[in-house]
Formats: C-alpha cells, structure tokens, sequence
C-alpha cells in the first residue's frame, strides 16, 4: 500500500538554541503521578527547587519560580522594579534584545537602545559613555542579554557591572541569561546584578513553561516602591507563600519534578565541568565553520557563544531554503535567522544535554547538507572539529587557553 508520505527514521537532531533535547532522567521524574501542591510532600520539592536553583544562578537571595517561559520573567523583572515614564537602558544586541524593549515600551516604560550591527555584544565602555551623561541619574534599570540567541554573542557582564559603577550610576543592572544560565559561568551575587532572567528549556534541560527572577537586595527594595500593575507576576506574594514551601497560584508540579532532577545531573557533572563542555563544544563548531571558509555572525571572538553559533552564508544563498533541505533530508533542525540578516544566517544550537559524538553527528550532517544544496564551501569541517575535541579532550588546560 502506498504511503502519503516518508516516515523519518532514527533519530531527530534539534540543534536549534532551545528548547534542547530532554534528558531521560528528567522525562522520567515528570512522568510521575500528580501530587496535591498544597500537601507536605510538595513543599519539600518546592524547597528542594527554590533551595537548589540558587546554586545555579550562584545567590543566596531568593529566586522567583514562574509558571511562565523566558517572557514572562522579562515581564516580572521590569514591572516589580520599576513605574511607568521610568527611562531604561538596554542595548541592540539582536532579536531577543528588541523584543525586551518593545515589551517596556507596552508597559509604559521609555527604553533608550544603544545600537550594534548585531555582531557583537554588549560593549562595557559604551554603556558606561551613555550612563556618565546622565548627569541627572534618571535611567533607573540596564538591560542586558548576557547570550544573545538570535546571533550567537556572549556579553560581558563583570565588565558592564564594572562600567555602570565607573559611572557612578545607581540604575539596577538587569540580566537575560536564558541562553546561558547552566552553561556557561555566571554569578548573579559576585557579579553584582539585581535581576537575573532565566528560563528552564536551554541549559536546564527541561521542556518551555518555566523561568525564574533572581533578585538582590536593591531590587526588593525597588519592588516597594513600584507601581506597574502586577498579579501573577507580583514578587511579593511569591515570596511569602515560597516560604513555607508553597506557590500563590498552581505551579507547574511536574516541572518542578524535572527541575529537581535537572539541577541534580548539573551538580553530578560538576557545574565547572558543564562549562567546560559547553566552550568545547561550541570552539568545535567554529573550527568546522571556519574549515568550511563559512563566516561566523559574531564578528568579534571575544563575544563568541558558548552556546550557539550563526553560520552565515555567501551572498545570493539562502538559509531558509537550506535548514528546509536539511530537515527533509537528514532529519535535523536548525535555528532561524532574524531582522536585517533574514535568510542570511543559520544557528547551530550546542547546549543542554548533548556531548561531543551528538555534535559531530550534527555537524557531518551540516556538511553533507552545504553539499546537497550546492552551498559553496570546502570540505574538512567535521576533521577539523574532532582534531580540536581530541586536543581538548587530551589536554584541557591548553584547550581552556585556546
């Protein structure tokens, strides 16, 4: 009999910058039986959670759990801390960077952007030049993406945080780390930042639908005095029903089982270690890249991603038509691209739960794919990546130094 269409065989390749693959050991905590999340077993989860979350983004101040993705604790952050006609300052480091601030303005916030060809990240000195002349100290609140996902660019945030208190600015220092928390360092204490935004479908290893607030002290004190309307996502009542275990509203329970299990395998590794991998990973992406004599969208190496990298194409090809070809053919998915580079670029996602033999798969399958669609390149970029994994895995030390 014949069939309306092919079925795909083996495995899927989401190589897309989240949401990542789910561990099964996270699948197998969430398929579990649905406890009362007003009983005592669940309060010992929730603390189990709210305790071990804060290892993760390194604080010992309370960390916000929401039933909600990345957006909704974009949302959280600005309207606990901040009033309307509040100036904000953020920087144009992508998509994701000009969504936060249409966000703000929705909320009667007026964002100030420092522009960027997207190419890079977050500049310290050039926040620091827009903070010292506002002489009057009227932006209350910096944005900024630590990862930028729609481009692959890491920003500096000990060095912004650095910038800010050379401009002797009292704004709160806000933080995106949704493509980054639990992959690459990050320290929301030692670092001085008052809200940290996370998300739980990247680094956490679990499906979309959960995000977190961190906050320091300042931004409590903030949270006092903001007058944004707040419901859900109000901080206030969150933190006194969080103390004795509980949620105001119905959490997500089963993501709260995941969660626990996330944050157990991020420690078992060693959250050094996960690191480390996450750098391995995505400098074997960029050789294979560079191999091809394809260009990396982040212009600059030292805002390169440890978790994802934008591959752009030559002029006259386009990505779209390409990711669509891999996907028919090999199974695979990539991210998209974004703005002014639509159909320039691709993203190859390397986070979360994935080790060196899933990314060589992925990247033979990158290879094979340039070469069905008559992409221009040369080949050896699949060598050039296990050259470097084998150095790395050999010596990692002269690795961490490259």
């Amino acid at each position: 009999m014949a069939q309306n269409s092919a079925r795909s065989v083996g495995r899927h390749f989401l190589q897309i910058p989240g949401p990542t693959p789910l561990p099964d050991r996270v699948l197998r905590a969430m398929d579990t039986p649905v406890i009362d999340h007003r009983g005592p077993e669940f309060a010992k989860l929730a603390k189990r959670c709210l305790d071990g979350i804060k290892t993760i983004f390194k604080t010992t101040n309370p960390v916000i759990i929401y039933t909600a993705t990345g957006t909704g604790a974009w949302e959280g952050a600005l309207v606990n801390t901040l009033n309307a006609g509040d100036r904000v300052l953020m920087v144009d480091t992508g998509q994701f960077a000009t969504l936060w601030k249409k966000m703000a303005e929705k909320l009667g916030l007026k964002p100030e952007f420092i522009t960027t060809d997207w190419r890079i990240g977050a500049d310290p000195s050039a926040i620091e030049a827009y903070l010292r002349k506002d002489t009057k100290k009227e932006i209350k609140a910096v944005c900024v993406l630590h990862n930028e996902t729609s481009t692959g660019c890491l920003s500096p945030i000990d060095e912004i945080r650095k910038a800010i208190n050379a401009a002797g600015h009292p704004a709160l220092f806000m933080v995106d780390t949704i493509s980054s928390l639990a992959s690459t360092d990050y320290r929301h204490d030692e670092w001085g930042v008052d809200v940290t935004i996370g998300g739980a479908q990247k680094g956490l290893m679990l499906p979309p639908g959960m995000s977190f607030n961190a906050v320091s002290d300042k931004a409590l004190a903030a949270n006092k005095n903001s007058n944004l309307p707040k419901s859900f996502f109000a901080w206030d009542e969150m933190l006194a029903m969080n103390k004795v275990g509980f949620f105001p509203y119905t959490p997500g329970t089963q993501m709260l089982q995941g969660l626990a299990v996330g944050i157990d395998m991020l420690h078992e590794e060693g959250l050094d270690n996960v690191f480390a991998r996450h750098h391995r990973l995505a400098e074997a992406t960029r050789r294979a890249v560079r191999a091809w004599g394809l260009e990396i969208m982040c212009r600059d190496p030292k805002y390169y991603s440890p978790t994802i990298t934008a591959v752009m194409l030559p002029e006259g090809q386009n990505a779209d038509s390409f990711r669509n070809l891999a996907l028919d053919t090999f199974n695979i998915a990539y991210g998209a691209s974004f703005g002014q580079y639509t159909g320039k670029y691709f993203r190859i996602g390397h986070l979360g739960d994935i080790n060196d033999g899933t990314l060589i798969g992925a990247l033979g399958i990158t290879e094979m794919a340039l070469a069905l669609a008559g992409i221009p390149h040369k080949k050896g970029g699949v060598q050039a990546a296990m050259d470097y994994m084998i150095s790395a895995l050999a010596s990692p030390k002269r690795a961490a130094a490259e």
